[in-house]
């Protein structure tokens, strides 16, 4: 199988793609404009940028027994959030049981500054979920320092495997000594079990040079403070998304090769000659269909092979799948219709959920199955489409009713929700672009018209209202456009143009 990885290091946003003999499997956007490497005041995490993984030096601001939670102030302009559960690791008490959650009491106060992680994004008009147990990720194993011993992947599920895996673990840490972290634990990670015990050993000697200074930089900093950033989402790509088994990783920037191919020869040797420069012609992602698959996914209908589709529509409490078999009809009846289109579905939903970023609780409505081998090869298909998934889902056997109910993971807003928002225009029964999605789009046509005609000003009429968030990040849109060789563009308002729409002339 061709397993490639393509990145768009655009002006602005970063956009990975995962494909697999030409199939997009798994789509991640990260925004890169407007954004500052502190803590912000001033930003919810809505503009795209991904805060997960941030270590930070926070402030408990208050302790609500009712909810055993604490808000803590961590720079944000919506406080975070930490549970007991996320927070035990703090609690102080005699003979702890660690399968028990403390009370929140016992384990912060009012007032206390105390070092958190962000694991989910602040979504809507919540602030980010924080947890006090740290952890760093490598490309082996995943650094955590308040918890002694190892653990796996939860991918990794052969006995035998597990029982090799975790001795390796241990004798990583017992040869290991001062070079890594004193009384730490590590997760090793499914790119381990390829791994010898030396790179283990390397992978953990890097943690612990990543741990170091954060425990260094605490010592003087205030709350709240940031003190570690994750990887660059290029080197995250890298680090989470190639495996040994992946063909190719395209990308469209020097800079962002040399950074892959920089981080290869630290951490990942084997993988350096898979790196290529992607040399056009046109742009990358519309090279392999990327952008009609990105324009697909904002809308709820997504086909099946039969001629059948798929509906799916969120609400503020679930997302809805409805399975609709459309024209289509087998020879053999209706049962062996029901099945084959419930079959495409059911393949079909895991990778729709996974690229739309749907995450909470999703309801899914299969057509009618009678026979009860059948209900079971469509629960059978649904989980093997979700277990390709690195985000944690669980499933529902089947109601009578033809119901089945998946929970996935929440980390951040769906992908509908980072690209267009309610028209008031509508009462709020339809959904238009954002201003950033346009703002973004115009920069990616810019990079094409500059790619075309080297050296030429570049016009730019749009809204007045994408003007304005164009001259309000002016700085960093021309400097990440003149990087990608585009240094003479001008913006002009247009009253002309609804917010959607654009011009991009050349000359």
């Amino acid at each position: 199988m061709q397993k490639d990885v393509l990145i768009n290091a655009g002006a602005g946003e970063i956009r990975v793609a995962v494909l697999e003999d030409g199939r997009l499997q798994d789509l991640m956007l990260e925004r890169t404009i407007g954004l500052d490497d502190g803590p912000r005041k001033k930003s919810d995490g809505r503009s795209g940028h991904s805060l997960i993984g941030n270590i930070i030096l926070g402030r408990v601001q208050r302790v609500l027994p009712g909810m055993q939670a604490a808000f803590v102030d961590v720079g944000l302009e919506r406080s975070g959030f930490l549970g007991a559960r996320e927070a035990r690791c703090l609690a102080d008490l005699p003979g702890f049981d660690e399968e028990r959650t403390p009370k929140i009491g016992d384990c912060v106060h009012e007032g206390e500054e105390i070092l958190v992680q962000v694991v989910k994004d602040p979504i809507g008009e919540k602030g980010a979920r924080l947890s006090a147990n740290i952890t760093i990720p490598g490309r082996l194993a995943v650094l955590v320092p308040n918890t002694p011993g190892v653990a796996l992947s939860r991918r990794i599920e052969e006995e035998g495997e597990r029982d090799r895996m975790l001795a390796l673990g241990e004798q990583m840490i017992a040869e290991g000594g001062d070079k890594l972290v004193p009384g730490a634990g590590y997760i090793l990670r499914t790119a381990a079990i390829e791994a010898s015990l030396a790179d283990l050993k390397e992978d953990a000697e890097r943690l612990a040079e990543a741990w170091r200074p954060v425990l260094a930089r605490r010592q003087s900093a205030k709350a709240p403070t940031t003190l570690y950033h994750d990887l660059d989402p290029v080197e995250r790509t890298m680090r989470d998304t190639v495996r040994s088994d992946t063909t190719r990783v395209i990308i469209d920037d020097a800079q962002a090769v040399e950074a892959a191919r920089a981080y290869c020869r630290r951490a990942m040797p084997e993988a350096e000659s898979k790196v290529e420069l992607f040399k056009g012609p046109g742009s990358l992602f519309d090279a392999f269909n990327i952008e009609e698959e990105i324009e697909r996914l904002t809308i709820p209908k997504a086909p099946l092979p039969s001629g059948g589709w798929i509906t799916i529509e969120g609400t503020e409490a679930l997302t809805a799948v409805d399975v609709n078999s459309g024209s289509f009809t087998a020879s053999t009846g209706l049962e062996e219709t029901s099945l084959r289109v419930n079959l495409e579905a059911a393949d079909e939903i895991g990778r729709q959920v996974r690229l739309r970023g749907v995450g909470g609780l999703i309801v899914v409505d299969f057509i009618h199955l009678s026979d009860a081998a059948n209900i079971e090869k469509v629960l059978d298909t649904l989980a093997e489409s979700l277990g390709k998934d690195h985000t944690p889902t669980q499933i529902s056997p089947m109601s009578e009713f033809g119901l089945v109910e998946i929970t996935r993971k929440r980390v951040r807003d769906p992908l509908v929700k980072l690209m267009s928002e309610c028209c008031r225009a509508c009462s709020g029964h339809g959904r238009k672009r954002t201003r950033e999605s346009v703002a973004l789009e115009i920069i990616r046509s810019v990079e094409r018209s500059a790619a075309a005609a080297p050296g030429k000003p570049i016009t730019v009429r749009a809204s007045a209202e994408v003007v304005r968030w164009l001259d309000d990040h002016g700085d960093e849109v021309r400097g990440a456009l003149a990087r990608r060789g585009a240094a003479r563009v001008s913006f002009a308002a247009n009253d002309a143009f609804a917010r959607e729409g654009f011009d991009v002339a050349t000359g």
